[in-house]
């Protein structure tokens, strides 16, 4: 009697072949190979045993419910038949691709209701097949996940880059509703990083710098750090294969140099840990290539010079445990000054907790040392990634996918706010490289910014109206200028008024794409008329302010002016106000000397500086301080004076100090790009009393192409005479040329520039 062959348990109707072709990653954008291609993947060279269907139902059950299994082979199954006779460039079958896409995201134990997404994720681009097919067939859940997931394909593009930018918008718009959207993605591009090399070099290329542009960043954003990982590496080797070989040698050849010294180390720590009864488990953890290679390129070091390519990573139970190891391991090796990290009190932007130390180990080696709890390492390793497991039962997100959610948010509100996609890829690269600064709101809040960050980057981050009304700030409870540039630790407190309005100055140092496209959608979005009635009640305060009754002012004037600025008409200069393209206090004292009974203009300090040194101030009495004398490239603050206009002052000047009680009174000002003319100078020049000293000091000033405006002596005792003159200069180069020839003097002891 002859025996029957059993019946697989999940068959697989694609032809299956014990060769594979060279995996080829495709075009993100089309994944389905063009042209002719081999009849079977057995046509393509000989490769390793190709992962089925029963293989990854084997590794769903072990954590899967049966019918949970049975909905993904069932889902398997629909994307085989709507695949049929389509093939990767490598030849082989195409459902081969989003086999290991759902093999990858089974590896994070994702829901089944991702891996069926996984598996269906290119039917609706790559296929007749439509969304509302795969609702019915699947259930709505998993038609979103997969409509998500797949790209803009028809729609012509002016750019690639364009492209880019809007296949990212799409998937935003899907992310900040489910975000197991970009975890399909991600496993997706993750595949095809590992298939790259059937595709052309430049194609190899291209999706590679993309790949650790964007994917690498936003998984390492989300917390999935293996896959950023991974990706990362997988990138380097395509865009620079000759130094991923070189690194990956060298990181090979110190492993086997040090793997003693390593386990010594390791032994020592477990031992030490275990004598203060404390149990942990202590891991090996070895940097990954390309981080090697950006550490080496930033900081111009050699591969000898990089000491944190092996360290230990040490897992506990709980908190307080993690703080009692590091005390353990700090007795054990001394630690590093400046090299500890507590990202248990204040987490990583993704959710990411763990003390960081690096320790002196024996024979000069420096080990990276983290220490964290079971939970903390399985966030560290899945992210967003391990609050998806089956067993959750819970809709509600919790506090990780808060994060990560809100994140997506404030994205999908930068892309909406976004004037064009070069624009939009413009913040979205700004947010996924953050060296972060954290800075404290009054109620003790920690708000996380990019390093740079001003206060109306922080004012944006707390509140859209917030930064949209600010005027100034108190930074560790005293007044700052909305351009001050956070530090860690800053107590910030924002200063608004109900009349204030985004001015298009902010946009010369605002850092984070959020503040930067909510300045710009204020300023285009805003509708002319409203702008002209915004200018005029502007106007009417700032005459108000300045003692002028705005009735003062007859419309012939202001068409006057209007077509003295070439702007056309009244409407349109008040429309400028209103922007904050124009400052209602400069148009007040463009307008108020022909107005009858205007305050007289005062004197103003003469100089022989231009009047268009200041950006904006066409017309209007602009005074330099005779305190700070501020000269072209010092960072400047205008102050509105009664009388002498705006007065320029260098932001240090001790002198604003009065003037801390008053920021209505303070308007940022900026320099023309081509100044023309100059500038008085005080500096102070400390010498030897030597006969013929001010004819040396004189003359090398005359040599740079400098005038002296005055001189005065100021005798200390018989040995030293101080100096102070006043030189006209064109800028601070200019200024700093004279600086370093006077100082090569042998006679001159000291100098400095002299302010307040």
């Amino acid at each position: 009697m002859k025996t029957q062959p059993t019946k697989p348990r999940w068959p697989d109707p694609v032809p299956q072949s014990k060769t594979r072709g060279a995996d080829s990653g495709s075009d993100p954008t089309a994944h389905a190979a063009q042209g002719p291609q081999p009849k079977s993947a057995a046509d393509s060279p000989v490769g390793a045993q190709r992962f089925q269907i029963a293989d990854l139902c084997a590794v769903l059950e072990a954590y899967l419910e049966p019918q949970d299994v049975a909905d993904v082979y069932r889902a398997y199954l629909f994307s085989a038949a709507a695949h049929e006779g389509q093939r990767r460039i490598s030849g082989e079958p195409y459902i081969f691709h989003p086999l290991e896409v759902a093999r990858i995201l089974a590896g994070m134990r994702l829901d089944a209701k991702s891996i069926a997404a996984a598996i269906l994720h290119d039917v609706i681009e790559d296929t007749a097949t439509a969304k509302e097919k795969l609702a019915h067939e699947f259930g709505r859940d998993v038609a979103e996940l997969v409509d998500g997931v797949s790209k803009i394909t028809r729609i012509e593009f002016q750019s690639q880059e364009e492209a880019q930018a809007e296949n990212f918008r799409k998937m935003l718009l899907a992310m900040a509703s489910d975000i197991r959207v970009i975890l399909i993605k991600l496993a997706d591009r993750l595949h095809n990083m590992r298939t790259l090399e059937a595709l052309p070099l430049a194609r190899r290329r291209a999706i590679a710098r993309e790949t650790i542009d964007i994917y690498a960043p936003i998984a390492n954003r989300l917390g999935v750090r293996q896959w950023a990982l991974d990706l990362e590496d997988l990138a380097f080797q395509a865009l620079y294969p000759m130094r991923y070989r070189i690194v990956a040698e060298a990181v090979r050849k110190r492993h086997g140099n040090r793997k003693a010294i390593l386990e010594k180390i390791r032994n020592a720590v477990v031992g030490q840990i275990g004598q203060e009864g404390l149990e942990a488990e202590v891991q090996g953890r070895e940097k990954n290539l390309y981080s090697i290679y950006r550490k080496m390129h930033a900081k111009r070091l050699t591969f000898e010079q990089v000491y944190d390519v092996y360290g230990f990573r040490v897992i506990v139970d709980k908190v307080d445990t993690c703080y009692r190891a590091l005390g353990v391991i700090h007795n054990l090796y001394k630690p590093i000054p400046g090299r500890f990290k507590d990202y248990i009190a204040i987490p990583k932007a993704n959710g990411y907790q763990s003390l960081h130390t690096v320790v002196f180990g024996p024979f000069g080696v420096s080990i990276e040392v983290q220490i964290r709890t079971r939970e903390m390492h399985r966030v560290a390793e899945a992210g967003v990634a391990s609050h998806w497991l089956y067993k959750s039962g819970d809709a509600s997100p919790n506090h990780m996918q808060q994060r990560a959610l809100q994140w997506l948010k404030d994205l999908l509100e930068t892309q909406q706010q976004a004037g064009n996609p070069r624009e939009f890829l413009e913040h979205l690269k700004v947010d996924l490289f953050p060296d972060e600064v954290y800075v404290f709101t009054p109620n003790g809040e920690i708000k996380k910014l990019p390093r740079g960050a001003t206060v109306i980057d922080f004012a944006y981050d707390v509140h859209t109206d917030l930064g949209n009304r600010c005027v100034g700030a108190k930074v560790n409870h005293e007044l700052a200028p909305l351009r001050t540039v956070l530090r860690n630790g800053d107590h910030v407190e924002v200063i608004t008024a109900e009349w204030a309005r985004p001015n298009p100055g902010w946009l010369d140092y605002v850092v984070t794409g959020k503040a930067r496209a909510h300045i710009r959608g204020f300023l285009k979005n805003q509708k002319f008329g409203e702008a002209a009635k915004l200018g005029r009640r502007l106007l009417e305060r700032a005459f108000k302010d300045l003692g002028v009754e705005p009735g003062q002012i007859t419309d012939a004037m202001g068409e006057a002016l209007a077509a003295n600025l070439k702007l056309g008409s009244w409407n349109a200069l008040l429309a400028e106000i209103g922007l904050g393209n124009r400052l209602a206090a400069v148009v007040t004292r463009q307008l108020a000397p022909a107005a009858p009974g205007a305050p007289a203009e005062g004197t103003k300090e003469k100089t022989k500086t231009p009047s268009l040194a200041i950006r904006g101030t066409e017309g209007v009495v602009v005074t330099y301080a005779r305190c700070c004398r501020p000269i072209p490239g010092d960072p400047i603050l205008g102050v509105l004076s009664s009388g002498r206009g705006i007065v320029v002052h260098t932001e240090d000047c001790p002198n604003l100090a009065k003037y801390r009680k008053h920021p209505q009174q303070w308007i940022d000002v900026q320099w023309e790009s081509e100044i023309a003319g100059v500038f008085p100078v005080n500096i102070r020049v400390e010498v030897k009393n030597q006969r013929g000293v001010l004819a040396s000091v004189a003359a090398i000033i005359a040599e740079q192409e400098a005038n002296i405006d005055t001189v005065n002596f100021d005798d200390r005792d018989g040995q030293y005479t101080a100096m102070d003159f006043t030189v006209e200069v064109r800028d601070r180069v200019h200024l700093a040329r004279i600086l370093r020839r006077l100082r090569a003097l042998e006679s001159v002891v000291r100098i400095n520039r002299k302010k307040g």
